[in-house]
Order: C-alpha cells, then structure tokens, then sequence
C-alpha cells in the first residue's frame, strides 16, 4: 500500500518526478506550463485535478492518430486537458467544453486565448446530463469523435451510455482516474477507517465502473496505468 495518496498510480514520488521531468516537462507546451504553474497558485493541493503532463500528451497523440475533429470534454476544471486537446485539433476542430464552475476555467482561459486556440471551444456552465441530453435532441448523435470524462465518478455510467449516443461507430470515450491512486486493487477487509476516510467514495464508483465496462459489449476497452489510470472505450456498436 502506498504511504500516502496521491494522484498517479505509480508507487515511486521519485520515478513519478523522473517520468515528468525527463519526458513530459521538456515537451510541453508553454502555455500548458503556465496552466499548470496558475493552477498550482490559485488553487493548491487542487491542482492535481487537472491531468498529468504526460497524460496530457498521451491525449495529444492519441487525437493526432484519430485524426479527430470534434469532441467534447465532460469536467474542464482550469482546462489542462483542454487546452492539450485543442492544440491537437485542426484549425476548424471543436471541442465542447462542460463545466459548472465558470471561475475554474477563467483561470486558464487567458493560456488558451494566448495558444490561440480558443476560437475551437465551445464552453457551456452547466451540469453535464442536460447539455448532453440537449445535443442528443438536436440531432448531433453519433456526431462527436471523442469524448473525455473527468467529472463527478458517481456518474461516470450515466455519462457511459449517453455518450456512446453522441460518440460516432469507432469513436473513443476516455474516462480518466479509474485506478484512482492503485486504491481500487485494496481489499476491503484490509482497509482502515483512516484509508476508507483518505480515499473516499469515489474508489467504489470507480470499481462499479471498471466492472461495467469489462463487461461491456459495445465497446473495445484498453484500461491503461498513465497518470490516474486511463479506460479507453472504443465503440463498436
């Protein structure tokens, strides 16, 4: 069990910093490094919502390979991820970005306007199920290549299968910390009420969700160990 929880999956502080400040910080964009720098200063512990630098540009890649054009990002916090996706689109790609806390993501929006990638986002404060509902009604389903999650866990099924609506045959629904620190491997029995209080609830909605999605048959899954933990679901029906 690890010392303390932190949010990647790795068990090593220092290979953790190794993997970040040989490989991902060299590459990263100037203006995701000053996300991050405005994120750490405003908001603390906090930060770590956003994700790591080098999920940040697993995502950046992996939209590069897609060749995709328009997606929509379910919990933008300071817009980390955001703002790496929207460097990975074309100059005409979309993203719809969603999330009630509109001071969050003012945060970063001075970054994303400096990369000059903001004319590609749409950003909408709302709670996620009634905008996704109000894109389903008007007609856009299957329409979006990608969808990224990074919100409230306990709705992350809900989130599932309104996506696999919007998310075009083939396209990718990623749902981000579903290994939530290596916690979701614990046995229950061997859990104190001190790590039951530390890691929260979450840990069972995320074990709910990697159940579901094993299982799932609309889907191709890849559950990888980058940052938080990473479930790919590709669909396929």
């Amino acid at each position: 069990m690890k010392e303390k929880f932190s949010c990647t999956i790795l068990q090593s502080e220092a290979l953790t910093q190794y993997l970040l400040e040989t490989s991902a910080y060299p590459r990263e964009h100037e203006q995701l490094k000053e996300i991050r720098s405005a994120t750490v200063e405003k908001y603390h512990h906090m930060s770590v919502m956003n994700v790591p630098a080098d999920e940040g540009q697993f995502i950046s890649m992996l939209l590069k390979i897609m060749n995709a054009k328009k997606t929509i990002e379910v919990g933008v916090f300071t817009g980390y991820s955001l703002l790496a996706t929207a460097l990975s689109l074309p100059n005409d790609g979309k993203i719809v970005a969603i999330d009630p806390d509109r001071e969050a993501y003012e945060t970063g929006l001075p970054f994303i306007k400096k990369a000059g990638v903001d004319h590609k986002i749409q950003f909408i404060d709302s709670d996620a199920m009634t905008t996704i509902h109000k894109f389903l009604d008007n007609g856009e389903e299957g329409t979006f290549d990608f969808a990224f999650v990074d919100a409230d866990k306990e709705n992350y099924i809900k989130y599932h299968e309104l996506l696999l609506k919007l998310v075009k045959l083939g396209g990718i629904i990623a749902y981000d910390n579903t290994l939530w620190a290596g916690t979701v491997a614990l046995v229950e029995e061997d859990l104190s009420q001190e790590w039951i209080d530390r890691i929260g609830v979450n840990r069972v909605h995320l074990k709910n969700l990697n159940s579901f999605l094993a299982s799932d048959s609309r889907i191709e899954l890849a559950h990888l160990s980058i940052g938080d933990g990473l479930s790919l679901c590709r669909r396929i029906k």
